[in-house]
């Protein structure tokens, strides 16, 4: 499944609740889904800077594929780190860099996150798009050592 693909099944998972009360909660059950994050990246290293809560992020690349793992101190914001790597994880840096986050508009989450909480969803995805950006960079490092 490619990344529009994803964020399309994300829009009509959300849109089955009507109240913001239960996005909440699906939210929130997202993130209890969330595979614990190892205790060695829970370190300043990989912790988002911008966040309220405490947040880390932590990828790897197999393939030319980029997979991530993340773990937040706070439900909400586990649930959105949660959405972020359902989309995300998996795919290409090229990908991950050519679909921006419009989806998270069309599901309304913008719309009812607290100032501090947006800020921490738009670095948590900055971090997604610097993790893409350094991986393509490691790449591109190798195909040039190569040729």
């Amino acid at each position: 499944m490619n990344i529009k693909e994803k964020q399309e099944k994300l829009i009509k998972e959300f849109e089955q609740y009507t109240e913001w009360e239960d996005k909440y909660k699906h939210l929130i059950e997202l993130g209890r889904k969330l595979k614990p994050l190892d205790e060695v990246y829970k370190t300043d290293r990989y912790k988002i800077d911008g966040c309220q809560s405490q947040v880390w992020i932590h990828a790897v690349q197999e393939d030319g594929k980029i997979f991530f793992e993340a773990d937040s101190d706070a439900a909400i914001v586990k649930g959105l780190i949660a959405i972020l790597l359902e989309i995300y994880s998996g795919h290409t840096p090229d990908e991950i860099l050519s679909n921006p986050p419009d989806f998270l508009s069309k599901i309304g989450i913008d719309k009812h996150l607290s100032p501090t909480r947006k800020n921490g969803l738009a670095a948590m995805m900055k971090q997604i798009q610097m993790y893409a950006l350094a991986f393509k960079s490691i790449q591109a490092k190798k195909v040039n050592h190569q040729s």
